[in-house]
Formats: C-alpha cells, sequence, structure tokens
C-alpha cells in the first residue's frame, strides 16, 4: 500500500473522482456513484444526471470517499458516507430483520481503475476512509462484503469489497445478509 496515497473526495479533488469516471463509462454504465446515495431529482435518469448530482453533492459536503492515488493519477476510492448520506443497500429487509446496532458512518462501494485491479487499491482505498471517517470523529462503520475465500467471484461483483479484507481491516462479521454477503462492524476511534 506504499505505492498509493489517499486524498477526500472534496471540491479540490472532484476533477480526479470524474476523470477517473469518465474514463470508465461513469462507472458501471453511468451510475457515477449515486446508486447508494437517497434518489434525487434526476436519480437513475441519465449518466449525465447522476454526474451532475454527484457534484453537488460533493459540492456541499454530502458525499465521502477516500480517493487513492499512485503519483499524480486517481486509480480508485473507496465511498463513505453516515447512513442519512447513503440510505440505499443492498439486501434491506434481511439488513432491518437483525435490528442492526444504529451505525454511525456506512461504506458502501469501492471502485479501481482498469489496469490497477489486484494491486491493494480497495485496501488503501479502505484504510483511507478509515483514517478519514477518525478525523471526522471516528464512531461505528457498518458495511456488506461479499464473502469471497473458497469460491470465484467476478470483480465486478465486488463493489461492495470482500469480507476478508475488511477482517484484515479489525472489521467483525456481525451477521449474514444472505448466501454471501455479510453485516460486518467496527468502532473506530476519534482521531487524527
Amino acid at each position: 500500500m506504499t505505492m498509493f496515497q489517499t486524498k477526500p473526495l472534496t471540491d479540490a479533488t472532484w476533477p480526479d473522482f470524474a476523470r477517473l469516471a469518465e474514463a470508465h463509462n461513469g462507472v458501471w454504465g453511468g451510475c457515477w456513484c449515486m446508486a447508494f446515495h437517497a434518489k434525487g431529482e434526476g436519480w437513475g435518469t441519465s449518466a449525465e444526471a447522476n454526474r451532475a448530482e454527484k457534484e453537488a453533492l460533493v459540492r456541499t459536503g454530502r458525499a465521502h470517499a477516500a480517493l487513492v492515488y499512485r503519483g499524480a493519477d486517481c486509480v480508485g476510492w473507496c465511498q463513505y458516507g453516515s447512513p442519512a448520506e447513503l440510505p440505499r443497500i443492498k439486501a434491506r429487509k434481511a439488513y432491518e430483520a437483525g435490528a442492526p446496532a444504529a451505525a454511525d458512518w456506512r461504506i458502501t462501494c469501492f471502485f479501481t481503475a482498469k489496469g490497477h485491479r489486484g494491486r491493494g487499491v480497495a485496501e488503501a482505498a479502505l484504510a483511507g476512509a478509515l483514517g478519514q471517517i477518525a478525523v471526522a470523529g471516528g464512531g461505528l462503520v457498518e458495511a456488506f462484503p461479499e464473502a469471497t475465500e473458497g469460491r470465484k467471484v467476478s470483480g465486478s461483483f465486488l463493489f461492495s469489497g470482500p469480507l476478508e479484507m475488511f477482517e484484515r481491516h479489525g472489521f467483525r462479521k456481525e451477521r449474514p445478509l444472505g448466501k454471501d454477503r455479510w453485516l460486518v462492524a467496527r468502532t473506530i476511534r476519534p482521531g487524527a
């Protein structure tokens, strides 16, 4: 991970995020990492509307991500935010059925540029997000990764990250949310 640096997604880093998203067809065919945000006015109508809404959220401090850089190039990210900021999740019924503890933060998705996959970008992004959460006051962080041990999984289905990576970063399994998805959690102490 030493070859990578992380920075928060802000007004200043928005052009780097946008450049990476544009180079990959707006990410997942035009999502622009909006799938877990509340549905806005233009949500899901077009890649252009998703881009505009994402930019507005970033510029008003309502979208968070740890951007991963290799040199001057942004090569990936980990999106995180409060549950109010990122209310849409996969396996919602299973999640709510278990009366989860009230989380302060939620990690919803990762993205890695083509040509950089399998090189530790997601690990660096997760570490960066946890560091940014600590700076923002810490608290209980939840995520919804996929268990991959013992099975072959396409990277395109690992937008929520692999369970094993979260475990390496100190997350504990809370409970399954289906066949291969887990609710995991970790408390992050406030810090700089």
